[in-house]
Order: structure tokens, then sequence, then C-alpha cells
């Protein structure tokens, strides 16, 4: 999610949390009060800024998670999801993306977009 979206689709994000315990990830960093906040990533000579909606470690692999919604600023989220991609393969890390109905066929669009694969993408 991208900023602005965030308090709208706060729902969105506890669920996806209590997703992933169930699924066995430990140690889980989020972008929501009770939880310690990802590290953010600030693009140098810019004030933008790229956090992660989640972080979380699994079988001792780092994971970034980021929640796909709807958005009014695509491009904005587009670049987030490439960067987070990116720096996933960098570290040995995995970028996973997690929707939920009504926000399928929007996914799939952005990242067929991006040329991203869907083996990413966690449906809930």
């Amino acid at each position: 999610m991208i900023y602005e979206d965030k308090a709208k689709y706060s729902d969105i994000l506890k669920n996806s949390i209590q997703y992933l315990e169930n699924h066995g990830f430990e140690h889980i960093k989020a972008d929501i009060d009770g939880y310690e906040t990802p590290k953010s990533y600030t693009k140098s000579g810019s004030n933008i800024s790229i956090t992660p909606d989640v972080v979380a470690i699994k079988e001792g692999r780092k994971y970034y998670f980021d929640i796909s919604l709807k958005s009014e600023k695509p491009n904005l989220l587009k670049s987030k999801w490439i960067f987070l991609n990116a720096l996933s393969a960098m570290k040995s890390s995995r970028f996973r993306l997690i929707t939920t109905r009504g926000h399928y066929a929007f996914t799939q669009e952005m990242l067929n977009s991006i040329n991203l694969n869907n083996e990413n993408l966690i449906k809930l």
C-alpha cells in the first residue's frame, strides 16, 4: 500500500499479519500500531521514502510483504514493488504481495505491467 491508503485498509493489514503468524512467520515488523515499524528506504536527493507493509522471518529467510489494493496512484505502487523486488533479490530475501477479494484483477494487471510473475501473490 502507499501511505495514503493505510488508514482506510488497516483491517486488511491486520488480517494479513494474522495469516502470516498462522503460517509460521516470526519476528514480524509491520507499519501499524502494536508492531515495530520496518526499515524505510529513502531515495538519495529526494524526500521519497519506501517502507514495506510487513517484514517477517521464516526458516531463517527474510520476507518483504506489500499489501496490493486498488490505488489512486498506481505508478507509485509499481515503483514500490519494483524496488522491493530488487531489494529482496540483492539480499537473498523474498518479496511477496498479499491481496484480497475485489483486488485480484487490479493486482494481476499491475504485475503484468511491470513483468513480475504472480507466484509471489498471496490471496486472502
